[in-house]
């Protein structure tokens, strides 16, 4: 078991749980739509590494450079930029599809949000997948239940934050969520929408984009539609789970 510093970043969909319906057809298609959303987000942020996809979430990592601070808080705005901006550009094709369950017009609804931390974490390898442990990747988990009053923002903890605030340029909010084995924590956000330079709206969804999103959904979809398979939402529900 490898040890060390690293950053640790999880960009959460907000909104999922409402998101996921009951009913079969619209269960498949947006457990189909959320994992094109996902891949897109973790294309966009390639100085990351792709730990684990929880259910709506991305867990990734990267290494520490040398306690660099304001490097890591860097590449994080930056991560959660790209990411922020990929996410909806994939979201706004999947709104658009021609497939009129919730399961897809839902999608319009969705947010995402990001939680960062910096700390010591050890590496296992277990079939062949990296998994990454430690108090810090708890803390970071953690923190996703905090009173942010926003639905999109990057929250930074404590540790992460004072070691470089000069690097956040933006307006930047403090929280103190009281977080289960750690006890009042402090935090520190800001809102995805000014990190970003004025930029071009999204171009509206095309007509070959549209039908491509609506096939994937429909072809992706059709196994857990008729039963064959079981969505990993409706897998998540079991009682030993």
């Amino acid at each position: 078991m490898d040890s060390g510093r690293a950053v640790l970043l999880i960009a959460d969909i907000g909104g999922y749980t409402e998101y996921m319906s009951t009913h079969r057809m619209s269960l498949a298609h947006a457990e189909v739509n959320t994992a094109r959303m996902l891949e897109k987000m973790i294309d966009a942020a390639p100085g990351f590494d792709l730990i684990e996809i929880e259910g709506d979430a991305a867990f990734l990592s990267r290494q520490a450079e040398n306690g660099d601070a304001e490097t890591a808080i860097a590449a994080i705005l930056d991560a959660a930029v790209a990411m922020h901006r990929a996410f909806h550009e994939e979201r706004q094709y999947v709104a658009a599809n021609l497939c009129p369950c919730t399961g897809c017009k839902g999608a319009a609804d969705l947010k995402l949000k990001f939680v960062a931390h910096v700390g010591d974490v050890a590496t296992q390898t277990i079939r062949d997948r990296i998994k990454l442990v430690g108090i810090d990747v708890i803390l970071v988990h953690r923190l996703l239940k905090n009173p942010v009053g926003i639905p999109e923002y990057v929250l930074l903890s404590e540790d992460l934050y004072r070691t470089g605030a000069d690097s956040v340029r933006q307006p930047v909010q403090e929280v103190a969520p009281d977080l289960e084995g750690f006890g009042t924590v402090r935090a520190y956000f800001v809102d995805v929408g000014d990190l970003e330079d004025p930029l071009p709206p999204l171009p509206p969804p095309g007509w070959p984009g549209r039908l491509s999103r609506t096939a994937v959904a429909a072809g992706k979809g059709l196994p857990a539609m008729i039963g064959l398979r079981r969505t990993r939402y409706e897998a998540s529900d079991r009682p030993d789970s």
